[in-house]
């Protein structure tokens, strides 16, 4: 399956800009607003009712005042879910965003799904080698793929761990913004859904890498929906593929992607599935992430 009806969602408390990651994300602003976070809380608040109002599943945990975790809101960086039990913990280039990983989440979660094992990479910290997780690697669930743009935050030897421990293969790259510099992370490029994957084409530019990335995605069956740099600009890439609780097809992402992108464009993702935005622009300016960022899809097996 490539998509799920279970997501994680982590309600910020003390959500605000983060100079640990803005060293090498690009998407990062500085509002310098003191209702920064209450704005955000806000716009968390209308972005989880909006999808459990169309029958999403959504377990929310909120996030505790200490230790200040200014990015707890996208917990797909650090931890992701699996099919057969598995939960995969990661190494995160941030120091503040390693205190992400609290039982707290952990523990919200092993009351509804089933746990069975543990596999943990933060020990890659020690060796400055990172991962973070579903924004690093872009996976293709159902062909075992993860797609995966190198970056300081997305290290070639992980990858290799990851590959190894889950059975994944793995297609990197390297892809810049319009500027050349790095993009962060995979997820902010690409999209991979269970008959498209929306992906900035242009943004790989050593042609034989492209031209890689092209070939499997077309071997797996799913058509190229191609985008701009300016839409991802505006997180046109950081979309979700989710299911409801009926086994009906949602494309999740932000306002402000949504807008950006064209007739025909829109077109073409309606005709797979139903589009559910909301406006999330303190977080997408502040945080440097967007709705698929603040989405950790929870494949677990439900309890009895």
């Amino acid at each position: 399956m490539q998509n799920t009806n279970h997501l994680l969602m982590i309600k910020p408390v003390r959500f605000t800009f983060n100079e640990q990651t803005a060293v090498n994300n690009a998407f990062q602003q500085n509002e310098a607003d003191s209702s920064v976070a209450i704005k955000a809380a806000n716009e968390f608040n209308h972005f989880a009712e909006k999808l459990m109002q169309h029958g999403i599943d959504v377990t929310i945990v909120e996030d505790t005042p200490e230790p200040h975790t200014p990015d707890s809101i996208f917990p797909n960086n650090w931890i992701s879910f699996h099919t057969n039990g598995t939960i995969v913990l990661y190494p995160m280039f941030a120091p503040n965003r390693r205190l992400e990983r609290k039982p707290d989440v952990l523990n919200a979660i092993s009351k509804k799904f089933s746990i069975q094992h543990q596999i943990d990479l933060s020990y890659l910290e020690d060796q400055n080698q990172f991962l973070e997780g579903t924004g690093s690697m872009v996976l293709d669930r159902e062909h075992k793929i993860a797609y995966a743009c190198l970056s300081p935050r997305t290290d070639e030897h992980a990858l290799k761990v990851f590959s190894e421990k889950m059975g994944y293969s793995i297609v990197q790259f390297h892809a810049s913004d319009k500027n050349n510099m790095p993009i962060y992370h995979t997820n902010v490029m690409m999209c991979v859904a269970d008959r498209y994957v929306v992906i900035c084409l242009d943004s790989i530019k050593i042609k034989e890498e492209r031209k890689k990335v092209e070939e499997v995605i077309q071997q797996s069956g799913k058509k190229i929906i191609p985008i701009s740099f300016e839409q991802m600009e505006h997180f046109a890439g950081n979309m979700l593929q989710v299911i409801n609780e009926k086994g009906n097809k949602f494309l999740v992402m932000s306002t402000q992607a949504y807008e950006s992108l064209n007739n025909e464009q829109i077109q073409q993702l309606t005709s797979f599935n139903t589009i559910i935005h909301s406006n999330i622009s303190t977080i997408e300016k502040n945080g440097g992430g967007s709705a698929r960022c603040m989405l950790a899809e929870v494949f677990l097996p439900l309890k009895n």
